[in-house]
């Protein structure tokens, strides 16, 4: 008997009736945390769709995340790696997750997942939109047979209008959405972009996308249960269809109305931020140890916070009616700014935290990520976790920690701290055939023989 029959055979005999109560999580999950009872079959790659996992997954959901056998998850191998050729960010954004490697070029491999499908309450994704429908995959294929199966789908520029089978990156959905306009050094003249817009080290757009991605299915859940309550005959799943480009323009404060109402095109501004005065970096004296130059962030823009910035730095003589509010200081931003970049630059950025604590008026040292990691509020909140990684083979225990975020927002009562860092590729595949789909490691094994699972 060929794997194909030998898979549907199987998984004949298993398959629970369409609509029933199906969802249970495994013995490692915690049941105390709000998502707990929950199934997300994730389909995602890279950032976007596994970070909205990862958001849902350290509140309790049971979150499997579906690889292509051999190589996995691309991000596995991206930037830095670890002593066992694996990215440490991957250990991160995966933690929680079991690995079940599927081909879903094979036909066997897209039914494995449709029956996972059917057990599931959220499929998550982030492939260009159509793959899914190709792949029978979609919302008409699949609920008919569970029919409150929620669908959090995000992709570039939305699964709707012209441009929605246009591939799009972060880096591209962030220029599309004005935001990498904002972000630069303003020429003088024209107020417009001098030079190249410069970049957030991060993907952000992904990771905003990804916020927006766990919050809508949120509400798809929040939305399924008074459905349930209300004992309506029929619970049904939503599509939560979300697009990077509007994410980011969910960032993007009043930019479009004012554009609307006063015909205002913001633009770069370099460090501060467009109509807000005091809040800027500002010099200090370099680091005594290493000479390297040093900046520190004021955010005075409140109105009584900005007198007791003026009085503290000697500069009284900008406070009193011209100064008094916000809009008034915008109007002398270049005063104010020089005045405080002056007194900054005679003193240590030890100095200016101190003096500026002293008087209430915020202030944070710019840092990198070797200070963030050792930093006392840090360190006080959890904000930062050690969370083991067993090494590959080892029958004594042996593996190491690896740093990552903490979970948050922290919910009192709740201990939703990582459980266990992303696994190696496939390490929950026969698991999770057997206990899910009830498939036999016979059937198992002849499935992996032919490629179809990992």
């Amino acid at each position: 008997m060929n794997s194909r029959a030998l898979f549907k055979r199987e998984i004949v005999r298993r398959t629970r009736r369409a609509g029933c109560s199906h969802y249970t999580t495994s013995s490692a999950a915690k049941k105390d945390l709000p998502l707990s009872g929950i199934r997300v079959l994730e389909m995602g790659q890279l950032i976007a769709g596994p970070f909205a996992g990862q958001l849902l997954g350290q509140f309790g959901a049971e979150v499997i995340k579906v690889e292509p056998p051999h190589v996995g998850d691309p991000l596995r191998v991206w930037r830095e790696l670890d002593v066992d050729g694996t990215s440490p960010w991957f250990r991160s954004i995966a933690r929680n997750k079991k690995s079940v490697a599927i081909d879903l070029r094979k036909t066997e491999g897209r039914e494995i997942v449709r029956q996972l499908a059917i057990k599931s309450d959220v499929i998550i994704e982030n492939f260009k939109p159509g793959t899914l429908e190709k792949w029978k995959l979609g919302p008409e294929d699949l609920h008919p047979h569970n029919p409150s199966l929620i669908f959090t789908r995000v992709s570039g520029y939305g699964q709707t209008g012209p441009w929605a089978p246009r591939p799009g990156y972060a880096s591209v959905c962030e220029a599309e959405s004005g935001f990498r306009y904002i972000n630069g050094f303003a020429d003088p003249e024209t107020g417009g972009l001098s030079g190249p817009p410069v970049r957030p080290n991060i993907s952000l757009g992904d990771s905003v996308a990804g916020l927006h991605a766990a919050f809508g299915t949120v509400l798809a859940l929040i939305s399924r249960l008074r459905q349930k309550d209300s004992d309506s005959s029929a619970i049904t799943g939503m599509t939560v269809d979300v697009s990077i480009v509007e994410s980011m323009l969910n960032l993007m404060e009043g930019i479009i109305p004012e554009y609307d109402r006063k015909g205002k095109v913001r633009g770069p501004s370099g460090s501060s931020v467009t109509g807000i005065v005091p809040t800027n970096a500002y010099p200090c004296l370099p680091d005594p140890s290493t000479q390297t130059p040093t900046y520190i962030v004021i955010g005075a823009n409140g109105d009584t916070i900005y007198i007791r910035l003026m009085n503290i730095i000697g500069r009284p003589d900008l406070t009193g009616p011209e100064y008094a509010q916000n809009h008034h200081r915008v109007a002398r931003q270049s005063e104010i700014e020089g005045a405080i970049s002056s007194w900054t630059k005679q003193h240590t950025a030890d100095e200016v935290i101190e003096t500026m604590n002293s008087v209430s008026v915020p202030v944070g040292r710019v840092v990198t990520v070797k200070e963030v990691v050792e930093n006392d509020q840090v360190k006080a909140r959890g904000a930062v976790r050690d969370v083991w990684v067993s090494k590959e083979g080892s029958e004594h225990g042996e593996g190491w920690n690896v740093k990552m975020p903490g979970t948050f927002p922290i919910l009192d009562g709740v201990d939703s701290q990582p459980r266990w860092a992303g696994p190696d590729l496939g390490y929950h595949t026969d698991q999770v055939l057997r206990e899910e789909l009830g498939l036999s490691q016979h059937a198992i094994d002849k499935l992996r023989s032919d490629g179809t699972v990992g």
